[in-house]
């Protein structure tokens, strides 16, 4: 049975990703930080007791700060693959938390990749790099498009992307890294613009809000289908050689553009809501990210399933069942739409 280790487990990205290895039939080892409140929505319909017979998923305490946490699960799982999902991904937030955001992003890439040198665990590694390393550089951006990183957040994915090059050329580790695209879904955390969006028009709808308060409207980003890209994650790592992949819809369409979808999928004109707020500009704007996924089209084989349409529309559509259910006091209900599967009929 092959063995993935997934950091990050909690998140979007990872929870998605669970759920393809099992259903693969791997065993499947996630990790999350420990903290006060219960962030395990998103997996904790894959939990079962690890007592029981043919338990396949499993959590375990260790953080990318800690290297030493890192290196004694490795060399007690001694996984097959390793996913290195884990980050302070909030590109807003890095502004103002630079430095954690640069010791968990980009040291923390350093400390799992080391971490595997160190205790010998021959496994395939993928790092999830991010197409805010292109910045500033003129769409549309592919594998060999030099990287303009603008903000704290980007800087550090450029440093863990560039380690991972270092650890695969020095040590011959079999270390790939997706440069993926904006990826949403109904799982996106709340503080993300898309989901920001998505659960303002079910508030409003539903007469528990009146405004949105948004950025820049005409940032423009290419917007595909989380379970779509964590596919071309696993695909990655079924090749004979590494290598890194630009993933992306090959489509972008600027932040109004998805409010107004997605105010119109409730029958709402955005303009009597949406207000732009200078607090939510960042310092350093990226104005304009296009993939170009040619060469994961051609050597993975992969495909967008989704498009942005699609997308804005499910993910309101699960916003709003969402709250109704809560309003409703179901939350049996809720605890199952809050896992977010899609419904694009």
């Amino acid at each position: 049975m092959t063995k993935a280790l997934i950091t990050g487990c909690t998140g979007q990205d990872g929870s998605y990703l669970a759920e393809l290895l099992l259903s693969l039939g791997y065993e499947v080892h996630g990790l999350k930080r420990r903290s006060s409140s219960v962030n395990t929505e998103r997996i904790d319909h894959l939990y079962a007791d690890p007592h029981e017979a043919n338990t396949r998923f499993f959590l375990h305490y260790a953080d990318l700060t800690d290297g030493s946490s890192l290196a004694a699960i490795l060399y007690d799982l001694r996984p097959d693959e390793v996913y290195n999902l884990g980050a302070q991904s909030h590109v807003k937030v890095s502004f103002e938390v630079p430095e954690f955001t640069a010791d968990v992003v980009a040291c923390g890439s350093l400390r799992l990749l080391e971490a595997i040198r160190r205790t010998g665990v021959r496994c395939r590694y993928y790092q999830a790099s991010s197409s805010e390393m292109f910045g500033s550089a003129s769409p549309p951006q592919n594998e060999t498009t030099p990287f303009h990183p603008r903000s704290p957040y980007a800087c550090a994915k450029v440093f863990a992307h560039q380690i991972t090059v270092n650890y695969r050329e020095s040590y011959g580790m079999h270390a790939s890294s997706g440069i993926l695209f904006n990826h949403e879904s109904p799982r996106r955390g709340e503080t993300f613009v898309t989901r920001k969006i998505t659960r303002a028009v079910a508030q409003i709808r539903s007469g528990l809000q009146k405004k949105l308060y948004l950025g820049n409207l005409e940032a423009r980003r290419d917007w595909g289908y989380a379970p779509d890209y964590v596919q071309a994650m696993w695909l990655m790592l079924q090749q004979e050689m590494p290598g890194d992949y630009v993933i992306g819809t090959g489509d972008s369409h600027s932040v109004r553009e998805f409010a107004q979808l997605a105010f119109e999928a409730a029958d709402l004109d955005w303009r009597e809501f949406v207000i732009v707020d200078p607090r939510y500009f960042r310092p350093a704007e990226v104005d304009h990210l296009r993939a170009d996924p040619s060469r994961a089209m051609n050597v993975l084989g992969w495909q967008p399933t989704v498009r942005f349409r699609d997308l804005v529309r499910v993910m309101v559509q699960s916003d709003v069942e969402q709250l109704e259910a809560r309003l409703r006091g179901g939350e049996d209900a809720l605890h199952q739409l809050a896992l977010g599967e899609g419904r694009f009929a």
